[in-house]
């Protein structure tokens, strides 16, 4: 059926039902101020905080095996933490639920199982957010707003699963569970978790919030009761009831189309276009990748016969200032260009100094430069890349 609000001049509004049966009930909620207008519009409106929600960046690499201990980005900007429970090869995957306007996707697959985790044990995928992404929640306050997380979940276990919210500010958490109802099937899960009034988020660059989903964890996180309130954090209760994703070499987790954004409805999937996706996610990681036959983008001077430094500028401001170059292959792989010719590398490059807009790199050769004569970096295979990590 289709209302239709008319006007006297004789033409209207109709509010239609939706094309397909929704998943679930939806609320759009009217203006509380007389003369407000409701709008639409294409445009982003950027009420997702969460970065890189469609999983379609992976600057690092698209997949990495072997992984047993912290520190994996199987995509930009979610992390993947495992404590002694299972070994996982853990990647950016084309797996992704039908119809819904998705690429791409995380995927873990254990490769080495884990049917009985001892206490201790654990594995779960994070993303970390700045406090200053974070103000529109209005946490600490008496008009705190509620997290409203959605996102498509494809596991290898039905029954009860956990994702956790934890303020690094105030140390509280939140713990909700979720039912995965199919195993091995795509489900969209649409969650309220509760608003807190006590502890507000720092306005600032650092670490404030932590969405963490659970894939397995041991009785030093499950023995207790469910924290399903804002509470100072207790291991025992943050992770109680959740199934072991991680028992089977048959089993693959898939997460992708995660959004977090104010209020008691979860709204559609906001998405955005790679290039957006790209440059939030360079704030955090920046990779610069050999390519033309092994050149860098990026130039300098020789400071004396056997050294020059070379300038890096990142494509977007980072979040803090990188304190450490990272970088692949031997001394042999990377070459200091200068005039018609370019010389071998007698080190790696080391870094020098940065700030949050650009970087120097020392590039070290036996001999052959002179001082103030223009250099530049060049490698001998498109393999050899350069990277600087301003993670959370």
């Amino acid at each position: 059926m289709t209302v239709k609000l008319v006007h006297s001049g004789g033409n209207g509004v109709s509010i239609a039902p939706p094309d397909a049966n929704p998943a679930s009930d939806k609320t759009v909620k009217l203006p509380a101020t007389n003369g407000t207008l409701l709008t639409t519009s294409s445009a982003p409106s950027f009420r997702n905080v969460i970065y890189n929600g469609a999983c379609q960046i992976a600057q690092r690499g698209s997949s990495f095996a072997s992984v047993t201990a912290t520190g994996t980005f199987p995509v930009d900007r979610f992390v993947f933490h495992v404590g002694s429970l299972g070994t996982w090869t853990v990647s950016q995957d084309t797996d992704v639920p039908t119809g819904q306007g998705f690429a791409k996707s995380i995927k873990f697959d254990v490769t080495t199982a884990d049917a009985s985790p001892a206490a201790a044990d654990y594995a779960r995928i994070d993303q970390r957010l700045e406090g200053q992404d974070l103000q529109r929640f209005r946490k600490g306050t008496a008009n705190a707003k509620d997290f409203a997380l959605s996102f498509w979940v494809k596991s290898p276990k039905t029954g009860t699963h956990i994702v956790e919210l934890q303020d690094a500010d105030n140390n509280r958490l939140i713990s909700k569970a979720y039912t995965i109802s199919s195993a091995n099937t795509w489900e969209k899960k649409e969650l309220i978790i509760s608003k807190d009034t006590t502890g507000a988020f720092d306005n600032d660059n650092a670490k404030s919030l932590t969405i963490a989903w659970w894939l397995a964890a041991g009785s030093d996180y499950t023995s207790g009761t469910l924290a399903t309130s804002w509470v100072t954090p207790t291991n025992a209760n943050r992770v109680v009831g959740q199934v072991n994703c991680a028992d089977n070499t048959a089993n693959n987790f898939y997460l992708t189309g995660v959004q977090l954004e104010t209020g008691d409805v979860c709204s559609d999937f906001e998405h955005r276009s790679y290039g957006d996706d790209l440059r939030a996610c360079q704030r955090y990681y920046f990779k610069e990748t050999a390519v033309n036959n092994g050149f860098l983008s990026a130039c300098g001077f020789a400071a004396n016969a056997t050294f020059g430094i070379v300038h890096c500028d990142f494509p977007v401001p980072m979040r803090a200032a990188p304190t450490a170059l990272e970088q692949t292959g031997t001394a042999g792989d990377y070459k200091l260009g200068r005039r018609t010719s370019a010389t071998t590398c007698s080190s790696v490059p080391v870094f020098d100094f940065a700030n949050t807009n650009h970087a120097h790199v020392l590039w070290y050769v036996s001999s052959g430069m002179e001082a103030g004569e223009g250099v530049f970096m060049r490698t001998t295979t498109t393999d050899v890349y350069l990277a600087w990590s301003s993670e959370l």
